[in-house]
């Protein structure tokens, strides 16, 4: 039996995880949270019976309690909360689900437990790689990769122990506006860009993915999961989102992983890692699929891309103001306080007004998310203001 704790159980990650669950028979719940649904959570914990179950808003907490009283499930909240479900015994994977760096320090709590990390929260290793990554091997714990790409590239990987990797070949489906020019998405509503061609996904990601922030984000983290210096980690458009990513070796070899859109695959993938278990769904029918098309990325009219190679060139605590500036720019475009385009706008000011730290402490990480959200704050009052 496996027992498992889920940092983001409500969001779409961490449903689908619950799908795993359900679909096998020898996994158990330990844990979960979630940031308000509570809802949600309270028909989770009724049917996967947790031990004890997190939620960042404390009212909503309280609330939560008073529902599932007559049940024997614990209810913790905030931040003290989720690294209580993160250092607890009794499990041994933590599934990150959680969206942002908030999910930064449950995971280090989780490391020094001894925990593996089911890693579906890409900001944890874009904003503090330097720390997670040294600590999971001073823990000798495994990251496994949710994300479909990392996942891809992580089972081009097996086998090939200490074969050099040449490149990696990072794919993209290129979103709902691939092909357009900035002056095409001057307009460009919510509604447009939470329009993804391929695949289904929380609001946040699916904007991310819109701009190829997302995309940006996977590059830093894959130059950390795979120990791979940036500039060899290749973008590649494939529109259907068929090949999830590639792997070059130094002989010329080029390794794919291939199959349908579902992140079913890679979440089982990483849970029952190295085992592959029956996952019912869709099926390649390559007599149907005829041809798999590339392209060239665009990081002219999709800036997020260059502005996330910048960042992770420069590496210190520039990847980190980078994701909050992204954070910040698309929670006011959601709230409709910001235009499209003005989300790479943002990053790209906040970069620049920043002044870099080398090896920024986790202290030093928390503060450069927060004098990054000041900084737009004021940026934004002040235009408001103008206006």
């Amino acid at each position: 039996m496996k027992t498992i704790g889920i940092l983001g159980s409500t969001g779409s990650i961490g449903t689908q995880t619950l799908d795993v669950v359900r679909a096998n028979g020898d996994i158990s719940v330990k844990a979960i949270a979630a940031g308000s649904n509570i809802r949600l959570l309270e028909e989770q914990i009724r049917e996967f019976k947790p031990a004890v179950c997190g939620v960042w808003d404390e009212e909503k907490a309280k609330d939560l309690a008073l529902r599932v009283g007559d049940t024997d499930t614990k209810i913790v909240s905030g931040m003290d909360g989720l690294m209580e479900i993160a250092a607890m015994d009794g499990y041994e994977i933590l599934v990150t689900a959680v969206v942002g760096m908030i999910g930064i320090r449950p995971t280090m709590a989780a490391i020094k437990s001894g925990k593996d990390i089911a890693l579906a929260n890409k900001e944890t290793l874009v904003t503090a790689g330097h720390l997670i990554v040294p600590l999971a091997r001073e823990h000798q714990v495994r990251l496994l990769p949710v994300d479909s790409e990392h996942s891809a590239i992580f089972q081009c990987l097996n086998g090939e122990h200490g074969n050099k990797i040449d490149k990696i070949l990072l794919t993209a489906s290129g979103g709902p506006f691939r092909g357009w020019t900035r002056k095409q998405m001057e307009r460009v509503q919510v509604e447009d860009a939470l329009k993804h061609p391929n695949w289904s996904m929380g609001r946040k990601i699916t904007i991310d993915s819109s701009t190829m922030v997302n995309k940006g984000l996977e590059v830093m983290e894959a130059r950390w999961l795979f120990d791979v210096d940036l500039d060899r980690i290749q973008v590649v458009v494939q529109p259907k989102s068929i090949i999830h990513s590639m792997v070059q070796f130094e002989d010329g070899a080029v390794m794919a992983q291939l199959g349908t859109p579902d992140m079913k695959l890679p979440i089982q993938y990483a849970l029952y890692y190295p085992e592959r278990r029956p996952l019912a769904g869709d099926r390649l029918d390559f007599w149907k699929l005829t041809e798999i098309s590339f392209e060239k990325p665009d990081p002219e009219n999709f800036r997020g891309l260059a502005l996330a190679y910048e960042a992770g060139r420069a590496e210190g605590s520039l990847p980190v103001v980078f994701n909050a500036a992204n954070e910040f720019a698309v929670a006011e475009f959601l709230d409709r306080r910001a235009g499209y385009l003005e989300i790479t706008d943002m990053i790209a000011e906040a970069m620049a007004h920043h002044t870099r730290i080398s090896h920024p402490s986790l202290e030093q990480v928390l503060e450069a998310e927060q004098e990054t959200y000041e900084f737009l704050r004021r940026r934004q009052e002040k235009n408001n203001f103008q206006i």
